[in-house]
């Protein structure tokens, strides 16, 4: 029986890296959906599944995606000086300070996770030291492409794990705030999955310079989230 290994080690890496085991600190994020939850203002699955399918539409989708694209390729072509400026953009692109912060910090966390296991990545190992030289914020997005490239994922795959990551979270949000059960949780998934593969055909190919998001409305509940005096979640 003829076996892929090259195509099986990169099954075994998504999973790895997609797994909620693995630990980035995304699961402390809600994306502001406890602030909805603590004013009564989110009630149910199609609720959750709305705020995911804006967010993914208008915020990670023409950012995040489009620069864990250009970092990957580049990544690939060893243009070190065009991931700096992916991850300057990308984080100019998060105007609230506690999502930035979360995404930084939880970038740097996976740098540092994977460290433990990818030595010889030349683009890796520059990634990691311009972090702890501050030359680079480590910017979620950007980090994920410098690691799965490492990993040898491939782009479309590492793009795919990035809105899954951001659906799964928020859910996982949902279900410890009570908000959902388990089941609902699996059928938003389920439901989401046309919007994963759209988001994805349109922002893919795009330039770094083709990056936007446009979603106020959660910018706000994001910054009000911040200033809550008792919370269970970073975002």
């Amino acid at each position: 029986m003829y076996m892929n290994t090259d195509e099986i080690n990169e099954d075994l890496a998504v999973m790895q890296l997609s797994d909620s085991f693995f630990p980035t600190g995304l699961y402390a994020t809600s994306n502001g959906l406890e602030f909805l939850f603590s004013n009564n203002e989110i009630k149910g699955l199609e609720d959750i599944k709305n705020m995911i399918k804006v967010n993914i539409e208008q915020q990670i989708g023409p950012s995040d995606c489009i620069a864990l694209s250009h970092a990957f390729t580049n990544a690939e072509k060893k243009d070190f000086k065009e991931i700096i400026q992916a991850d300057e953009i990308a984080f100019i692109m998060k105007p609230i300070k506690e999502i930035r912060k979360a995404s930084v910090n939880s970038g740097i966390q996976l740098i540092k996770c994977v460290s433990e296991f990818v030595k010889d990545d030349d683009i890796f190992n520059e990634y990691q030291k311009a972090i702890k030289e501050k030359k680079v914020h480590g910017i979620f997005p950007v980090a994920f492409a410098i690691c799965c490239n490492a990993l040898q994922i491939r782009k479309e795959k590492s793009l795919t794990m990035l809105l899954y990551g951001f659906t799964v979270s928020v859910i996982g949000a949902a279900l410890r705030l009570g908000l959902i059960q388990h089941l609902e949780g699996q059928k938003i998934i389920h439901e989401i999955k046309p919007i994963i593969i759209q988001t994805l055909k349109e922002n893919s190919s795009k330039s770094l310079y083709d990056m936007w998001q446009f979603a106020p409305q959660f910018d706000i509940i994001q910054m009000s989230h911040e200033k809550m005096d008792s919370k269970m979640f970073i975002t």
